[in-house]
């Protein structure tokens, strides 16, 4: 199961007590409906969840009676589409007058009279989602989106979505194969807007996994950086050593000042040991510079005998 799927269930389990609410709800999604005209209603959704939210409200506020089709047993993808057709034409019109449309309309929009206060604002937009809203897994990403079928119906759901109270969030638009998509990529946003329409759940996942992530990327800083100090120590290590073990086998080790081939003596004995921690093991103690210094001389010296 889908984590839109799973976000869809969430909402619809809350069902809106107000008559008035139930109204908004159901408005949104008939106008994201396949059709919605005076003369035939059509919804179309793969979502189980929506479909049966959309003909209890349908029946409930309207008496409405559909010929409805669902998918066989083990259908999936484009091919699992539950489908409700509205069976009266009377009905149709009935419906389509009750929410302040008329067969003249030339483009279909939201007609705000339908949502006159918050409450209902919140409603029509959980319809919205609801009838053709999906979101992303956050473990892939951070994408939701309403697609809308007629280009100023789906501004004036932006438009809506950036009027929330309390919320800065902002739905942006395009095009996508002849259909209009209100789409928000911001995390917070997204959680904002979950949260509102009553997705409390699906919210808090996508939180938590942002917060996951966060963690997982500096574990990854941290462990890319050690190893990558690592290999520069072991690099370094190597060179020094190598230098060494030239100037004893050409018995030049024994023109080193005491300083010098006590430091080299431990960097040969434990080549696997930090500048640092070379320099605790000295006495007197120096400092990580000091031992770096003091290699570097060693380095000069076995060099000077190729120039």
């Amino acid at each position: 199961m889908s984590f839109s799927t799973d976000t869809k269930r969430e909402i619809c389990q809350k069902l809106s007590t107000r008559v008035s609410l139930q109204y908004s709800e159901l408005y949104a999604m008939l106008l994201l409906s396949r059709e919605f005209s005076p003369k035939s209603i059509v919804f179309k959704t793969e979502n189980e969840h929506t479909f049966s939210h959309f003909i209890f409200l349908l029946n409930k506020l309207f008496k409405a009676k559909c010929e409805v089709t669902a998918p066989m047993r083990g259908e999936s993808g484009k091919n699992r589409n539950y489908t409700a057709v509205v069976t009266s034409p009377d009905k149709c019109r009935k419906i389509y007058e009750r929410y302040g449309h008329d067969e003249h309309e030339v483009n279909l929009r939201v007609n705000r009279a339908n949502i006159d206060d918050e409450d209902e604002q919140r409603a029509f937009i959980r319809g919205a989602f609801l009838a053709g809203g999906s979101v992303t897994d956050p473990e892939k990403g951070y994408h939701l989106e309403i697609a809308v079928s007629h280009r100023n119906l789906c501004m004036d759901i932006c438009r809506i979505i950036s009027e929330i109270p309390d919320c800065d969030i902002r739905a942006k638009f395009l095009s996508r194969g002849g259909t209009y998509i209100a789409y928000i990529k911001d995390s917070e946003q997204i959680t904002d807007l979950l949260t509102y329409m009553g997705a409390v759940v699906a919210s808090m996942n996508i939180m938590g996994t942002k917060a996951l992530k966060q963690v997982r990327n500096t574990a990854n800083r941290r462990a890319n950086s050690e190893i990558a100090n690592l290999q520069k120590t072991a690099s370094a290590s190597a060179r020094q050593i190598k230098a060494i073990k030239k100037l004893r086998k050409n018995g030049r080790i024994n023109l080193l000042t005491d300083e010098l081939k006590a430091v080299a003596e431990l960097r040969y004995e434990y080549p696997e040991l930090t500048l640092r921690e070379l320099g605790a093991m000295l006495d007197p103690p120096i400092s990580r510079s000091g031992v770096n210094h003091r290699l570097e001389k060693i380095i000069r010296m076995a060099e000077e005998e190729d120039s």
